[in-house]
């Protein structure tokens, strides 16, 4: 591959990583807000959270830094992800092993979870002053009128590492999240042709799947994946709100663990799972249906 074709393919993935996070984070804001919301104390109920809002736009209060940590974090994860499928891809002398309705690297089990989780991990330290923000602005605990309100109050109360607050557990909860989802993935996407009505396969000459049939079988694919890996690594996004939200409270991982098993019950650490399910199942399907085909159109 010439520096011309690998600029342009890394271009392709910025782009498509670009346009499918910020889709799915605006489309979806209204569902991470009342999950952070019923996350933020144990007597808050789905009912009680839609109750405190009294203007229906308020359920994308802030989109905006849900849309640039999303829009942004997804345009770098994909482009370290496909960055490091395609060089370990490249060792084994295999550059372009692609199923029938995507044009990604096909890796091992073991290599499509370390370089999920490899790439979540650096590019959520990255974006994680956008979580923060995202995270203290959609709560009833801080009344913020803007960013830059949310910004300097954080800056003054905590200096820069209130910015990186939570990263311990957000990194326990998007590593493991990204390797196990882009395992599931992968292997969905070879599966679900199997398990789908044959009406919903068509095919061009080439052998490759038509449009319809790849969005159908990479947004199931993506939305399944999402789903399990959500379920898995739930507790250490209930643990992650709280110490982003009341810092002096929950000061670190266990004592945060232990303090929501023994005062409110282990059930809680799924607190707002169905809000965070639903979106992220979502989420992946938009991002990832939006992203596989961008992919193709530019590569």
């Amino acid at each position: 591959m010439t520096e011309t074709e690998k600029t342009a393919a890394t271009s392709a993935h910025l782009l498509g990583g670009f346009v499918g996070g910020l889709s799915s984070a605006i489309t979806l804001q209204p569902l991470d807000l009342l999950k952070t919301r019923i996350q933020q104390n144990k007597n808050t109920t789905l009912l009680s959270a839609l109750r405190q809002i009294d203007n229906p736009l308020h359920l994308w209060r802030g989109t905006f830094a849900s849309a640039m940590r999303t829009s942004v974090g997804s345009a770098l994860y994909l482009s370290c992800l496909n960055t490091m499928r395609t060089s370990l891809a490249a060792n084994r002398g295999v550059l372009r092993q692609s199923t029938k309705s995507s044009n990604l690297p096909q890796l091992t089990i073991y290599e499509n979870l370390a370089a999920g989780a490899v790439a979540r991990g650096m590019v959520g330290y990255a974006t994680m002053p956008f979580t923060v923000l995202k995270v203290r602005y959609e709560s009833t605990f801080y009344h913020y009128t803007s960013i830059c309100e949310a910004t300097r109050d954080i800056y003054r109360t905590q200096g820069i590492k209130g910015f990186f607050r939570g990263f311990g557990p957000t990194c326990l909860r998007d590593a493991p999240y990204s390797g196990i989802y882009v395992l599931l993935y992968e292997k969905a996407k070879v599966i679900m042709p199997l398990i789908l009505p044959r009406s919903f396969i068509t095919q061009e000459q080439n052998g490759r799947f038509t449009f319809y049939t790849s969005a159908i079988v990479n947004a199931l694919s993506a939305i399944f994946s999402a789903s399990l890996a959500t379920s898995i690594t739930a507790p250490f996004d209930t643990i992650k709100t709280r110490m982003q939200l009341e810092s002096a409270k929950f000061t670190s991982f266990f004592p945060t663990l232990s303090m929501i098993i023994t005062q409110e019950g282990s059930i809680k650490l799924f607190s707002g799972l169905s809000m965070r399910l639903t979106r992220k199942a979502l989420s992946a399907g938009i991002a990832w249906g939006i992203y596989e085909e961008l992919i193709k159109r530019f590569m």
